[in-house]
This record gives C-alpha cells, sequence and structure tokens, in this order.
C-alpha cells in the first residue's frame, strides 16, 4: 500500500480523496495555488505545496508544477480526483513515466475513450449499444456529410470528437443547415479542443441520462455498481443526480450493466468508470465514458455501501476488488443536490466571501463540501461549493429528507442556487420521476414567463 500519495486538485474532491487517504492511513499531500491558500484541506494537510498562482493554467493543469511537487515531497502516487488533468493522457503517461502511480486507468484508456469516436467504434466491437451515427470521422465532401445524415434521418447532432463538458455540440434539423453546422462546429472544436475532428448521430428527442458505474482491477475483475439517473441538467451541466433510476426495470440494468464490465474487460480498463447513456422508448445508447471518478459518486456509494474513492486507491496499489459482482447489493435511494456559489435562476457566478455557513443534517444526510464560514470562494474555477446527499429507504423517504436539508442549509454573504433545488424538489414532475434532458430548461423558460 502506498504511503504518501499527492492530491492534484481543488474544492470538495480534495477534500474528498484526503479523507480517503486518511482512513487507509496513507499520508496526504494537497497542491493549491494562491487562490486556495486558506482552504480547509490545505490547513489539513499532512504536508501542502502551492503550485502557482490563480489561473489553472499555471496551478492545476500546469503538469511540471505537480510532478515537482511530487517528487519533492517523495509521494508515491497521484490522484487527479475529477476535471483538470484527471482525464489527460499525456499528464497520465509522465506521471508513470517519473515514477509514481497514476491512480485511474491507462493513459491508452484514457486516450482511447477520451476520443469520442475511437471510443463508441470500441463500444460497437464489445457489444455496447451506441446511437446510429456515423461510421468515425466525417469527411470534408459536403456530398457525403449530406448522404450521411439522410441514412441516420434527422434531427442529427454534430458532436466534436475530443469534445466534453457539454461543449462542441450542435443540433442540425434540415439538410439545409447541415454543412455549416458541420463547419461550424470544426472551427469550435479546433479553439476548444485542439482537434477539429466532428462526428454524426441521431439526436434524440426525449432521452434521459442514465450511466453505469464500474470498478475494475489490474487482474481482470470487474463489477458494476447499478446506475444514476443525472437527467436534471441545464446546458449538458448536471444540477440533481438520483441512484438508482426511477421507473427503468432492472433487468435491463443488469443487462447493460454486464456488458459496462465485459467492455472494460476487453480493453484492459483499471480503476473507476463510468458509461454514459440516452435512455429512451426502453433502450440505452451509449455516448461516452468518463475515465475518472464523478462528481456524483456519492449516490453510489450511498446505496451500495461501496467506498469508490478508496477502491480508486486499492486498485491502483495492485490489490483486486475486494467485492465480486454477487457481493453487490443495491439499497434504498439517494439524491444529490450540486451547490453552486452562482444566481438561481439566472446562473450568473456568485464569488465572495461566505459570511455565514451552517452543513445540514439529520439522518440519511451526507454533505462533500470544502467551504466554512468566513470563506472566500474564488472566481477563478468553477462555482460549485458542495454537494448535499439525501438516502432514504425509498425514494419518497430520500425526497423529504433532501427538502428537510436544504431547508436547513445557511449560505450567506454569496448567492447559491439552493433556491432552485428547493422548487425543483417541490415541482410534480420531478416527484413523479423520469424527466428527461431537457425538462428543467423547459421549466425554467416557463418559470421566467410566469
Amino acid at each position: 500500500m502506498f504511503k504518501k500519495i499527492l492530491v492534484a486538485n481543488r474544492g470538495e474532491i480534495a477534500l474528498r480523496v484526503q479523507r480517503a487517504c486518511r482512513e487507509l492511513g496513507i499520508k496526504a499531500v494537497m497542491v493549491y495555488s494562491e487562490a486556495d491558500r486558506d482552504a480547509k484541506y490545505v490547513k489539513l494537510a499532512d504536508e501542502a505545496v502551492c503550485i502557482g498562482p490563480a489561473p489553472s493554467a499555471q496551478s492545476y493543469l500546469s503538469m511540471p508544477a505537480i510532478i515537482s511537487a511530487a517528487e519533492v515531497t517523495d509521494a508515491e502516487a497521484i490522484h487527479p480526483g475529477y476535471g483538470f488533468l484527471s482525464e489527460n493522457a499525456d499528464f497520465a503517461e509522465r506521471v508513470e513515466r517519473s515514477g509514481f502511480q497514476f491512480i485511474g486507468p491507462t493513459a491508452e484508456s484514457i486516450r482511447l475513450m477520451g476520443d469520442k469516436v475511437s471510443a463508441k467504434q470500441a463500444m460497437i466491437k464489445a457489444g455496447v449499444p451506441c446511437v446510429p451515427g456515423s461510421d468515425g470521422e466525417l469527411p470534408d465532401d459536403p456530398v457525403q456529410i449530406r448522404r450521411i445524415a439522410k441514412s441516420i434521418g434527422y434531427p442529427v447532432i454534430i458532436k466534436a470528437a475530443g469534445g466534453g463538458g457539454g461543449r462542441g455540440m450542435r443540433v442540425v434539423h434540415t439538410e439545409a443547415a447541415l454543412v455549416n453546422a458541420v463547419q461550424m462546429t470544426k472551427s469550435e472544436a479546433q479553439a476548444a479542443f485542439g482537434n477539429a475532428a466532428v462526428y454524426m448521430e441521431k439526436y434524440l428527442q426525449d432521452p434521459r441520462h442514465v450511466e453505469i458505474q464500474v470498478l475494475c482491477d489490474k487482474h481482470k475483475n470487474g463489477v458494476y455498481l447499478g446506475e444514476r439517473d443525472c437527467s436534471m441538467q441545464r446546458r449538458h451541466q448536471k444540477v440533481i443526480e438520483e441512484a438508482p433510476a426511477p421507473g427503468i426495470p432492472r433487468r435491463l440494468i443488469e443487462r447493460i450493466g454486464e456488458r459496462c464490465v465485459a467492455a472494460c474487460k476487453k480493453i484492459g480498463y483499471r480503476g473507476a468508470g463510468t458509461f454514459e447513456f440516452l435512455y429512451e422508448n426502453g433502450e440505452f445508447y451509449f455516448i461516452e465514458m468518463n475515465t475518472r471518478v464523478q462528481v456524483e459518486h456519492p449516490v453510489t456509494e450511498m446505496i451500495s455501501g461501496v467506498d469508490i474513492v478508496r477502491t480508486q486507491i486499492l486498485v491502483a496499489a495492485g490489490e483486486k476488488l475486494p467485492f465480486t459482482q454477487r457481493n453487490i447489493e443495491l439499497r434504498g435511494h439517494a439524491i444529490e443536490c450540486r451547490i453552486n456559489a452562482e444566481d438561481p435562476f439566472n446562473f450568473m457566478p456568485s464569488p465572495g466571501r461566505i459570511t455565514q455557513w451552517h452543513a445540514p443534517g439529520g439522518p440519511g444526510i451526507r454533505v462533500d463540501s470544502h467551504v466554512y464560514s468566513n470563506y472566500f470562494v474564488p472566481p477563478n474555477y468553477d462555482s460549485m461549493i458542495g454537494k448535499v446527499i439525501a438516502y432514504g429507504d425509498t425514494r419518497e423517504q430520500a425526497m423529504a429528507r433532501m427538502r428537510n436539508a436544504l431547508g436547513e442549509t445557511v449560505v450567506e454573504g454569496i448567492k447559491t442556487n439552493i433556491p432552485l433545488h428547493r422548487e425543483l424538489l417541490l415541482d410534480g414532475k420531478f416527484i413523479e420521476g423520469g424527466t428527461n434532458i431537457h425538462y428543467l430548461e423547459q421549466w425554467l423558460t416557463q418559470r421566467n414567463k410566469d
């Protein structure tokens, strides 16, 4: 087992990994930018290293700074968390070439699944159902592009092969708009990801966003931990997640979960990973795989009893998974609300000093957050300041507990999206369950009209 791990991230995930290290008796080295000097996890660190000024490019995205911090502190492994360099194959390669263990999949797996075209091709070979679409990257010839779209059927969606985070996508409803849309998406993809390649898929009208959590070790063992419903989203950014997904038959989940594990074994995957699907009319369609721990991993931990971050570390240290699929038993229901420092309805960021912070409590409530009273939320990073997770024996109980938790949460000095969550937890359609990925944006449009 490792004696010292460097955590190459910030915010609530940095604190989450730090806690997992402590539980395993491992020392945690925390890196931080000048803007995060007063962060809770820095104060609690066994060792802390400043790796640069506030801008991410000069700190959390600086590979030389992170590798140097690992060298000077004699760390043995690096945990990348999520975001920043967590899905950067070059970083994973550089970490291991420098003599450290990367707590995640191999660079080859990250590279394979990070390119949406190669990922889709790999999943088709592995028997994982995919959205009907182009056979790889779109050609430059407009005639061929129109032919491909016609064979798929409108509407179609153009996607950047190297995209992520909801960027590099454009929906096309008519042939007249097709070629221009492809060119615009290519330009955006080149600017945002340094890769102009795009591909085409059938645009599903009313899908849900359902994902399967997997864990694999270096010994060809793998399990899936059920599913999460992440359909409550705005501009492809998740707002509320829950597990299990309401109304989807267990036999369908078991079938797709088994295929995901089989796919992992086929590509030699190790660590935690998430297969993301669109679900419509009883069918699953693969869209991408995230080769890291997810923001919403706590809802899966709550219903499965499996500590995903702890297991990541064990697997990276070469140990076998401490359980088999037969041992995985899902119980109850869990819901997560992402708490962001932003206006709840126009979504403008609201950085600044938190003058008062009071986290909720009670049965079934978990709060993952790095903030505290008098903490300054910097304007340089993502606006998420924490997550409130509610667990119950039933979905109804989990929702009731979440309503209580949101009512107890106190954040003063800045704006947060808690009022949005409170309204959504009282919305009839959300209470019913099974809303699609467009529901929140439609709900917000209607609310603004009213």
